[in-house]
């Protein structure tokens, strides 16, 4: 049983108490499996093919080469970090896999209304993956007795029955909360508004739209509070980046279908 704490404890955070039973390989096989389903399933998840629209992709990838070399990024260097973009202009929402496959609906695209807040929002989804929300989650729902079972078993993982429950995954407010604080962390070192994100819950709340939806978009915590806490995590940070580069962004907008 010493054995067993010991190598679960050892599949924490970085900086955490938190306890995950599953690796980081774990995490990566995961993503991996969650980005195959999707690209199968181009009905329900039309992505935008990089090479037909190879600018919109330079444009969010370069984001996201902005917001992982500002050194704030635990597994900058371990996980895919692989942007997608759906074509659905009703759906405004994002995620990112274990693993760090990161998704964004033009919906979500077309809502936001400058770079800043786009790379508030990706620092976001980018922190549930570096933060390894999901398999911490799933490690509260699969339990030790998952755990023991594996082990005594001497089986692998069955990566396709997990990663179709993480479908269905919600973070907790702890998780939302920790992503909202990397999201600041992650941009504080770059010339943006480090509390880019704020200004997407403000413009929810301003447009009455905190009902109903999902994933970061819930009222869980509720979006004033975020906003309150994203602003203070940047003042206590010290972060100075003013950038919103809205021109560029709305240059980007037109580059979409």
């Amino acid at each position: 049983m010493l054995t067993l704490l010991l190598a679960v404890a050892s599949c924490s955070n970085p900086d955490d108490n938190s306890i995950n039973i599953f690796s980081i390989e774990d995490d990566i096989a995961l993503g991996k499996q969650v980005s195959d389903e999707i690209a199968s399933d181009p009905v329900n998840y039309p992505v935008l093919d990089p090479v037909l629209h190879a600018a919109a992709y330079n444009y969010v990838n370069g984001i996201r080469d902005k917001i992982l070399t500002a050194g704030n990024v635990f597994y900058k260097d371990d996980f895919a970090w692989e942007m997608h973009i759906i074509d659905d202009d009703n759906t405004v929402n994002a995620f990112c896999t274990p693993g760090g496959y990161i998704y964004i609906y033009t919906g979500l695209l077309k809502y936001l209304e400058s770079e800043d807040e786009l790379a508030g929002v990706m620092g976001h989804e980018m922190a549930h993956a570096d933060r390894r929300h999901a398999t911490d989650q799933l490690t509260t729902s699969y339990g030790i007795d998952f755990l023991l079972s594996v082990l005594l078993s001497g089986s692998s993982y069955d990566y396709a029955s997990i990663a179709a429950s993480l479908v269905f995954l919600e973070f907790s407010r702890d998780n939302e909360s920790e992503a909202d604080e990397y999201s600041v962390l992650y941009l504080c070192p770059t010339d943006y508004n480090a509390a880019g994100s704020a200004g997407f819950f403000e413009k929810l709340i301003a447009d009455g739209a905190t009902g109903d939806v999902p994933v970061f978009l819930s009222t869980h915590p509720d979006p004033g509070d975020r906003v309150t806490e994203i602003k203070a995590t940047e003042v206590e940070q010290g972060c100075t980046g003013t950038a919103t580069y809205d021109e560029a962004y709305q240059n980007f907008l037109n580059l979409l279908p």
